[in-house]
Parts: C-alpha cells; sequence; structure tokens
C-alpha cells in the first residue's frame, strides 16, 4: 500500500480542534483552486516532506501530551482509504482525529465517519460563487453532501465561512447562514479573510474585510440562528 504523504506539521495547537490540545498534519493534494488558498505548497500531490513512520513514532511521544490530531491540507481526503487507515492507526493510540476538510469527497468523508470524531468544513461561498472561488463546478454540491453525511453521523463539528469580500458579501453571509440553520447546524465560525499575494493587483482593504466583524445586525441575527458563532478576527 502506498503511504500518505504530508507536507506540513504544527506540533501543538489550541484552535484546530475546539477544546482539545492539538497537533495538525497537512497532507499534499487538493482539487480546488481557491483565490485566497494559504497553502498554495501543498495543492500538488507529490513526495510530503514527512515520512509517515517517523511521524508515528512521534505521535506515540505525544501520548498523553496532546489529546487530539488533526489531518489538513490541502484537502487531506484527496488522498483516499490510504489516509483513512492512517487515521485508524493513530486513533488506536488514544488519540482523538479532528479533520478539516472542503467537503469535496462525500463518499470518502463517509467511509471516514467511524474514525473521524470532529470536522471543520469549509463553506466557502453562495452556490453562484463557487466555481469562480475554486475553480470547480461541483464543489458547491459536493460540499452540501458531506455536510448532509456528516449531520447524519450526530457527531460535533464547525461551519467555517472565511470572508474575502471579493467572494463574500454581508448578504450572502446572510443566505448561507439561512442555509446552514436550515439543515440544523449549531456551531459556525466567521474568519476574517487574510490578503495573500494574490490580493496585490484586486486589492482588499481593511474596511472591507472587517465589514462582517463591525456589522452589529448581523452579528446579532447570526447570534439568534445558532448555538455557537466564532468570530476570528
Amino acid at each position: 500500500m502506498r503511504e500518505i504523504q504530508i507536507g506540513g506539521l504544527v506540533p501543538f495547537t489550541t484552535i484546530d480542534y475546539p477544546g482539545k490540545l492539538s497537533a495538525v498534519l497537512f497532507l499534499v493534494g487538493c482539487p480546488l483552486r481557491c483565490a485566497y488558498c494559504s497553502n498554495p505548497h501543498l495543492l500538488s500531490v507529490g513526495d510530503g516532506e514527512y515520512d509517515p513512520e517517523r511521524m508515528f513514532e512521534w505521535l506515540k511521544q505525544r501520548i498523553g501530551k496532546l489529546e487530539a490530531i488533526v489531518f489538513s491540507g490541502g484537502e487531506a481526503l484527496m488522498q483516499g482509504g490510504v489516509v483513512i487507515e492512517y487515521m485508524r492507526r493513530v486513533k488506536e493510540l488514544g488519540f482523538k482525529i479532528g479533520l478539516h476538510t472542503n467537503g469535496f469527497y462525500p463518499e470518502l468523508l463517509k467511509q471516514a465517519s467511524d474514525v473521524v470524531d470532529w470536522i471543520g468544513l469549509d463553506f466557502k461561498a453562495t452556490r453562484e460563487k463557487y466555481p469562480d472561488l475554486t475553480g470547480q463546478h461541483i464543489a458547491y454540491d459536493n460540499m452540501i453532501r458531506s455536510l448532509d453525511v456528516w449531520l447524519d453521523t450526530g457527531k460535533e463539528f464547525e461551519v467555517r465561512i472565511t470572508c474575502d469580500p471579493r467572494y463574500v458579501s454581508v448578504p450572502d453571509l446572510y443566505d448561507i447562514a439561512d442555509v446552514l440553520s436550515g439543515r440544523g447546524v449549531k456551531n459556525i465560525a466567521i474568519q476574517k479573510y487574510i490578503a495573500h499575494f494574490e490580493d496585490e493587483e484586486n486589492k482588499t482593504t481593511d474596511a472591507m474585510r472587517n465589514q462582517f466583524f463591525v456589522d452589529y445586525d448581523l452579528r446579532e441575527a447570526l447570534k439568534s440562528m445558532f448555538e455557537t458563532v466564532t468570530w476570528r478576527e
């Protein structure tokens, strides 16, 4: 069996799996080409920088020090069943398993659902704007299918919306919230867009990036729709 390809590591974090001391493994490969991608070096599948077996030995040394291991990317599920098997090995060490996912692979998410304890699911834009943002015409529908797959598990999760003002407006955020609330989602996170190099020609201003966080009516509306709204500035 081929090995998973690991392109990055955060050895300690308190924010990537809510309420758990965690490490994050960044896997290479992603089917999307999002305009604001913060990990472009992980997009293409290739040789990972970290040997999976050495990483597993390192994880053994974290037993009792960490509570969870989060698989991120890229898109971790792009590597398929080999990732799920590695997750299973890590879980057998006693760790909770988290997954950050863009939802592009609902069937693989369903396969992983007996191993994964928590997910952070990216909801990137309205259906109309998804293709321009992600470069994929099926990404929105796949993400919604993944959302429904995870809702059926009854396990905990968070839906994350990164508010790039080039692709998400305040009215869009209301529309996204309606979709999520209508499906029974309880926990969402509103994430501030951090301008990267690709924003140089089409600049967004601080005011544009902050507009979601200073909108009192928006904040009150979301507060009334969900059990938890996390604002990440």
